[in-house]
């Protein structure tokens, strides 16, 4: 492990560890909006009505994920089951053949702060907001129900119905003050088929489901349909539940978070691993010195020739000019004077630099005539003599 994956493996954990104190020490925030998503579990989603309408409506909902107009265009003949619709808007072809389905003897529930106006119009009611405080009470007109009434705390509804054809028959009602109530709960005759309209879906929250009498009164609502099918018209059908460590990871924003962050270190490290990393570099052979080789080989040329002649005399030129470039001693002529310069210079024997110089001028007569002993002999004394030319 070199030294530059220690640094970048000590920066990615300092880093790591700051996000986790930093994240440890961050209060969770609450998300008070209204989104009705039934796969939210914050306060406005619908995430507990989602899993309780099951048991409610005695496990016959059906959850649909296209809209009315191609569910119903794919599946024309339906027999007499409700249709569910909770804060979803609707097209005009939509609600045309809800209505076609409901004259046919279907039931429909309708949970909506706005309804399209050509329905409220059509079916002689009329919904309009209004000022709302911080409480409201929801209550039942029916007696019956009298104990299920709802007390809303935080972020009412603020829809009404103001006008209703005095066919249409007022199941619920909303304290608009303390001497007024409207309505916000009706039941319409409609065809063969009802339709059921509450003018606020807050009551379905995960909020109100999880209050105190929250659960009663959804039950007050939904006891008024019939024992049947239902067709559930949503926006997000929920996926299956997935076991993969992943997804759980991804399920929680700080795992998620050291996640996504492990994945950026893992690239950031390998950018700038790839730019300091050198290409590897091949392994050159030095070369090798075959001046040995080619000396042995021009030797044992020479020997095989039997040339000593010619050997003596290259012996020699090489020592003389060994002499001439290190002693400073000119082997001009190779006379008395000379053998006394080189026995001065190398502090050798004088006979035996004297029989070096006669076989030396031997050599280097072209018309002498040499043998191997004389090679030899030469080569021994000029070898004790300078030593030197032996390098």
């Amino acid at each position: 492990m070199n030294k530059t994956f220690k640094l970048y493996g000590i920066i990615f954990l300092v880093v790591f560890a700051l996000l986790a104190f930093f994240e440890l020490g961050k209060k969770e925030i609450t998300d008070w909006r209204k989104n009705f998503d039934i796969n939210q579990k914050t306060p406005f989603g619908l995430f507990v009505f989602d899993h309780e309408i099951d048991a409610l409506l005695h496990n016959k909902v059906q959850r649909i994920k296209p809209s009315p107009y191609h569910y119903y265009t794919e599946n024309p003949k339906n027999s007499p089951h409700t249709i569910l619709v909770i804060q979803k808007h609707l097209d005009a072809e939509s609600w045309k053949k809800i209505l076609n389905q409901i004259h046919s003897g279907s039931d429909a529930m309708i949970i909506d702060t706005e309804i399209n106006k050509k329905i409220q119009d059509s079916l002689n009611f009329v919904v309009e907001a209004y000022y709302n405080e911080e409480q409201s009470e929801y209550e039942f007109t029916d007696k019956k129900l009298s104990d299920n009434s709802l007390k809303l705390d935080k972020f009412p509804g603020n829809s009404t119905i103001t006008h209703s054809d005095l066919k249409n028959e007022i199941l619920g009602k909303i304290k608009v003050d303390s001497t007024q109530w409207n309505a916000n709960f009706i039941k319409i005759n409609f065809g063969k088929g009802h339709i059921y309209y509450h003018s606020d879906p807050t009551f379905l929250t995960n909020y109100y489901l999880l209050k105190p009498n929250g659960e009663r009164y959804t039950e007050g609502v939904f006891s008024y349909l019939k024992d049947q099918k239902t067709l559930w018209f949503v926006d997000n059908i929920k996926d299956l539940p997935s076991t993969s460590p992943l997804s759980f990871i991804l399920k929680n924003p700080p795992l998620k978070y050291a996640w996504w962050l492990f994945l950026g270190g893992l690239l950031v490290f390998a950018i700038f691993g790839a730019k300091r990393k050198q290409r590897i570099i091949p392994v050159m052979e030095p070369l090798k010195n075959k001046s040995v080789e080619f000396v042995q080989s021009i030797g044992n040329l020479y020997l095989q020739e039997g040339d000593f002649h010619d050997m003596m005399a290259k012996k020699a030129q090489y020592f003389l000019y060994r002499v001439k470039m290190e002693l400073l001693i000119d082997p001009k002529n190779l006379d008395d004077a000379f053998v006394k310069k080189l026995q001065s210079k190398t502090g050798k024997d004088f006979e035996k630099i004297k029989q070096a110089k006669d076989l030396i001028a031997k050599a280097l007569d072209p018309y002498a005539q040499v043998n191997r002993e004389d090679f030899e002999k030469m080569n021994a004394l000029l070898d004790e003599i300078h030593p030197h030319i032996r390098k």
